[in-house]
């Protein structure tokens, strides 16, 4: 039965994996016959606490989908005004995207005025309940959030077992995040070199995606300073913005001596660049400290690229260990041996091959349906 749908998340002109994420999720639930409209932010952060250089992408809004600026999480009057409109228009279904308690007390209010209409069911998807980064009120915020939704569907088992520190009885459903089909499609890998401008006879691994203290990659350098990898003409491409201070990096790669073999692309990466980056790497490497799930090891299975990540949260439920890639213990012996081993015994082609298979498991329609699971749960 065809359902009116409405998300309220981070979307077109916002940038980043929350956006792209929840505008194909709309997508398929349109492909699906579903009605559907994305309500994202005025204002999603306020510029004192946004770590990068710009919210906003550059370039068009989406073809064929709905996206109204509207909520300011920063603006009480706000909230209340769009919740009261939510509630009088009765959708079905309202899919709240929650990742930060930052935005508990705007996301909250919301859903809570929604709810009154006897009518709309409101389920959560969620990237983390408890934070990477853990600050003052976290639980306070998060529990004011939780008890302003009917369902939620969660990415990774670490996450559903969360929601039982908040609501044991809240309805729910564990869904893997899917492939990020949206990037393009991989291309010729010396092709990829050449757009990038990289040396076609040297092999490359890639961290990618917003530098923060928990994704580990201090653990990557010093795994990468390993005398095995000096020796191979390997080289380690970072590919992404620091929402961190740069200065320790910066001295660490200093200290190991390793400038010439690190290649700094630490501008925020367009959508239209991301498949040249994937296509020119052999390996993925997510040396997490800290995790839920990745958006990054969807793209790395889109496009068919070995991986290795790190036995944290939910990133090992991801990962076959030893069939595409690799699940390792967070510290720098472990990593360098996995890359060492990559490259001595030519898992490459393997890894690839197997990827092909597993990667089937990470549909959008599985998602979709998990959200109707929930929806039918819901009383």
């Amino acid at each position: 039965m065809t359902k009116n749908i409405k998300i309220i998340g981070p979307a077109y002109p916002f940038r980043g994996g929350l956006a792209s994420y929840n505008e194909r999720l709309a997508q398929e639930f349109q492909n699906q016959g579903h009605r559907v409209e994305i309500e994202t932010f005025t204002i999603q952060y306020p510029g004192i606490l946004f770590p990068g250089k710009s919210q906003y992408v550059d370039g068009k809004a989406p073809e064929h989908l709905k996206i109204k600026r509207t909520v300011n999480s920063i603006n009480p009057l706000n909230w209340l005004r769009i919740g009261t409109r939510i509630r009088r228009e009765k959708p079905d279904l309202l899919m709240v995207r929650y990742w930060l308690p930052f935005m508990a007390p705007a996301l909250g209010t919301i859903c809570r005025i929604v709810r009154k209409n006897k009518h709309t069911k409101v389920i959560c998807l969620a990237d983390n309940i408890v934070p990477h980064e853990k600050r003052p009120g976290d639980h306070l915020l998060t529990a004011y959030f939780m008890k302003s939704i009917d369902g939620m569907v969660a990415m990774s088992q670490s996450v559903l077992n969360d929601i039982n520190r908040f609501n044991p009885r809240l309805p729910r459903a564990l869904c893997p995040h899917p492939l990020f089909d949206n990037f393009g499609e991989r291309i010729e890998q010396s092709k990829a070199k050449k757009l990038l401008h990289l040396e076609l006879e040297t092999s490359y691994l890639l961290f990618f995606g917003f530098i923060r203290d928990y994704k580990g990659l201090d653990i990557l350098l010093k795994a990468f300073a390993d005398q095995r990898l000096t020796e191979r003409p390997v080289k380690l491409i970072i590919a992404g913005e620091f929402y961190t201070k740069p200065d320790p990096y910066l001295k660490l790669l200093a200290d190991l001596n390793l400038n010439e073999r690190v290649i700094l692309h630490t501008d925020f990466i367009p959508n239209e660049k991301v498949n040249q980056y994937f296509s020119a790497a052999d390996l993925v490497v997510q040396p997490y400290k800290s995790a839920t799930q990745s958006g990054v090891t969807q793209i790395g299975y889109h496009f068919e690229k070995a991986m290795l990540v790190t036995n944290v949260g939910g990133l090992s439920e991801i990962i076959p260990d030893q069939k595409i890639g690799y699940v390792v213990e967070p510290n720098e012996e472990a990593i360098a041996d996995a890359i060492f081993d990559f490259y001595q015994n030519k898992r490459q082609i393997v890894f690839e091959q197997n990827i092909k298979e597993e990667k089937k498991k990470f549909s959008w329609e599985n998602m979709v349906d998990a959200f109707l699971t929930v929806y039918n749960e819901i009383k």
